[in-house]
């Protein structure tokens, strides 16, 4: 089997992240996002890379709150499914969560199974933020803090994914 590293993604990394996401975007089971996105988000992801140095999985930690944050935009190349890569990426980013001092960790899902074997439960209805924090997440722009909060605005961005939380 051919080894892999997780290091931080680097901006020559986005047209490759963006290559990922794309067949995912095509299925429905991620969004695609400009260019612009991933360069402004680029501190929060991570990428997995091969021995000859291609771009194999990615994914992006957001911090919402004093105490939560999301993963984003979760992928694995295709030929790559299966063999570690996706588990290794969500164990950095929530390495990263902890480092930061986060206590929950939320995702959007189709893939309930691959969370569950990392901590993940799903979710109850309004039970991740008191009403306090909730208003004060109104304020934001993010699309992802409205998903996470569950705005009507945000049902076709969610494509029918499942809302996950793990707590530290």
């Amino acid at each position: 089997m051919t080894s892999f590293t997780v290091r931080r993604a680097r901006t020559s990394d986005v047209k490759s992240i963006r290559a990922l996401v794309k067949p995912l975007a095509n299925d429905r089971v991620l969004l695609e996002k400009e260019a612009v996105a991933y360069y402004e988000n680029l501190q929060e992801f991570f990428v997995a890379e091969d021995e000859a140095g291609a771009v194999i999985g990615c994914g992006g930690l957001h911090v919402m709150w004093e105490d939560i944050a999301e993963v984003r935009t979760l992928a694995t190349d295709g030929a790559w499914r299966g063999k570690g890569v996706g588990h290794q990426i969500l164990d950095r980013l929530l390495a990263e969560a902890r480092e930061l001092g986060v206590a929950r960790v939320f995702c959007l899902t189709f893939e309930v199974d691959f969370f569950l074997r990392h901590g993940f439960s799903v979710m109850e209805e309004q039970s991740a933020v008191d009403p306090e924090v909730y208003s004060e997440l109104l304020r934001s722009t993010d699309e992802g803090v409205a998903e996470f909060l569950d705005l009507a605005r945000v049902k076709p961005n969610t494509l029918g994914n499942t809302r996950m939380i793990v707590r530290f």
